[in-house]
């Protein structure tokens, strides 16, 4: 017998209904899953096989992220070297990026399953391995030299507010992640919005540079020429070898990722086509009619689809099965309108550049109320008994 399975198995009384230990039970349950898969059995009919169960979906999922991870980790050592007059190697730059991003791993894991904890012994419930999917999405959001406290304010805000209020994974309305995200957004838009700070390994803590999507051409400039001014190559956009948050700059890890977790039915496709076809059809639109070739109405769909964080957020938040709908119809309205408000946020609304993370928060909101709607159309189209 497994050693570790025995020793739980030893002390497991403990933490059952009789035992000293029952109201951390919870902690113990998680302790037990983290080391092995659920082995709960249905124990009367019907009976249940499946082989994919909460855990293993989750794992699949960070699976996923691992690309996006380990460039950021990278991208970020490098942009750090160059921002400090330094040519860092592969491995340096590894080094030094894993300095700044893990901090910011270990505090948004270690605060945000505080939170799980207490909310799971007061509520006498299990503690979910969702978290294992927020804790390290929400970092992967984040410019590299935020403040390590703000990024414990922002988590314990998307957990308590974005989840546990509605009673914890499965019930939420909103993207734990996003929230958490959206909340730094508003309270400290110095750390996080407008220009982004690369992080540096002098005094200070950071310096200042424009992002890609915060270009705008001078006079007689157009949007490709500035783009270029910047060093903002199409290229380098879609490998990431640019400033900005830890985990969204490289839109080719971001496909690597999606195209992982649809493949393995773990992402819904139909969310995925849906905003791609949003995204691309808002922005040709807004080419042919805008008048100014020199602001990012002009860019067309490939920058993009290749600048920010649309990709990052396409792929691993807006999939989110709790969050999104649940009719087939629906994940496609989902999807496209995710597109469609992205564009259209970061063309009109120049004060949010981005645009996808409220794109995806709004849509959260209305995912109910899209498959309400959509159900009723089907429903009304069916043949009447007679």
């Amino acid at each position: 017998m497994n050693p570790f399975k025995k020793i739980f198995d030893q002390i497991e009384p403990e933490f059952k209904e009789s035992g000293k230990y029952k109201k951390l039970e919870p902690l113990f349950d998680a302790s037990k899953t983290f080391f092995f898969f659920p082995s709960h059995r249905n124990k009367v009919m019907p009976f249940i096989r499946d082989n994919l169960d909460l855990k293993r979906y989750m794992s699949f999922v960070i699976i996923a992220i691992l690309p996006a991870l380990l460039f950021g980790i990278y991208n970020t050592g490098l942009q750090s070297g160059i921002a400090s007059g330094e040519n860092f190697g592969v491995f340096k730059a590894f080094l030094t990026g894993a300095g700044y991003v893990l901090p910011i791993i270990i505090v948004s894991y270690t605060v945000g399953f505080l939170w799980e904890c207490i909310f799971a012994v007061i509520r006498k419930h299990k503690i979910s391995e969702g978290f294992l999917v927020t804790g390290i999405l929400f970092p992967l959001t984040l410019p590299p030299s935020i403040p390590l406290w703000q990024v414990a304010v922002a988590i314990s805000f998307g957990v308590i507010i974005g989840k546990e209020v509605f009673g914890g994974t499965g019930r939420n309305i909103l993207n734990p992640a996003l929230t958490a995200r959206a909340f730094l957004f508003f309270s400290y838009p110095v750390s996080i919005s407008g220009d982004v700070w690369v992080a540096t390994g002098q005094a200070v803590d950071g310096i200042s540079g424009a992002t890609a999507l915060s270009v705008v051409g001078v006079q007689g400039e157009n949007i490709f020429t500035a783009l270029s001014n910047h060093g903002f190559y199409l290229s380098n956009l879609f490998l990431g070898f640019v400033p900005g948050s830890i985990g969204e700059t490289s839109a080719l890890c971001c496909l690597i990722g999606v195209l992982f977790l649809t493949i393995t039915r773990i992402a819904n496709y139909r969310i995925v086509a849906g905003g791609f076809a949003g995204l691309i059809f808002t922005s040709i639109l807004f080419y042919l009619i805008s008048e100014n070739n020199n602001t990012w109405a002009h860019a067309g769909p490939i920058y993009h689809l290749c600048a920010g964080g649309f990709l990052f957020g396409i792929s691993f938040m807006a999939t989110d099965p709790v969050s999104a709908p649940g009719t087939n119809s629906g994940r496609w309205i989902f999807g496209f309108l995710i597109g469609f408000l992205t564009i259209i946020i970061r063309v009109v609304n120049p004060a949010f550049i981005e645009g996808v993370m409220l794109a995806i928060l709004f849509m959260n909101i209305f995912a109910p109320l899209i498959d309400y709607i959509t159900i009723k159309y089907k429903i009304s189209k069916r043949i009447p008994n007679v």
